[in-house]
């Protein structure tokens, strides 16, 4: 590929929206689903996942996919232990696999191959220097990505990052407040 001005556009015109999509809404499963679709149309690409990291840091989640079957996006939570990639984009590496239907490194390459993908782009969701998930891109070909394509996927992980950070903040201060008035309801009545 090379560094068109409509390619550039398209991932300015994306980079907008995302923060526009983050900045509007506090409801994670909507704001992811948008990310996943404008990433994935940015990059001229099959499909896009975001996964978030559980609780116990173990696995990673499905948490808004766009351009992939159900099947494929609920083929199962990602477990670290079994997946090289997804610990390594986790350190804070991006990772490229040309050919995710062999590569050894990718958890589940049977079901890329019923899903007829090909290249996987894979970049961490990082949050004050801590990953809590990653944003992965599907091509229906190989494909190489140069140094544009994967800075673009970085920005909007690190948007996408954010506004997951601000939802659970966000949620964590709501329930907060409810258990606050919710006691002191219970005082005041007593």
């Amino acid at each position: 590929m090379t560094k068109s001005p409509d390619r550039c556009e398209r991932y300015f015109k994306t980079l907008a929206e995302v923060a526009r999509v983050v900045n509007s809404s506090l409801e994670p499963e909507s704001v992811l689903s948008a990310v996943a679709e404008q990433t994935a149309w940015a990059l001229e690409a099959k499909g896009c996942t975001l996964r978030l990291l559980d609780r116990t840091g173990g696995r990673l989640l499905p948490s808004a996919a766009f351009g992939l079957s159900k099947e494929y996006f609920r083929k199962g939570t990602v477990d670290l232990k079994h997946s090289e990639v997804d610990r390594d984009v986790l350190s804070g590496q991006t990772i490229h696999i040309k050919n995710a239907q062999s590569d050894p490194r990718f958890q589940y390459g049977e079901a890329a191959k019923k899903e007829g993908i090909a290249t996987v782009l894979v970049t961490p969701l990082r949050v004050e220097g801590r990953s809590i998930g990653i944003l992965r891109i599907y091509t229906a070909e190989e494909r190489e990505f140069d140094s544009l394509a994967q800075d673009f996927l970085k920005a909007v992980a690190d948007i996408s990052a954010m506004a997951i950070e601000n939802a659970r903040l966000h949620q964590a201060l709501k329930t907060d407040y409810e258990m606050l008035a919710s006691y002191e309801r219970r005082i005041f009545e007593d």
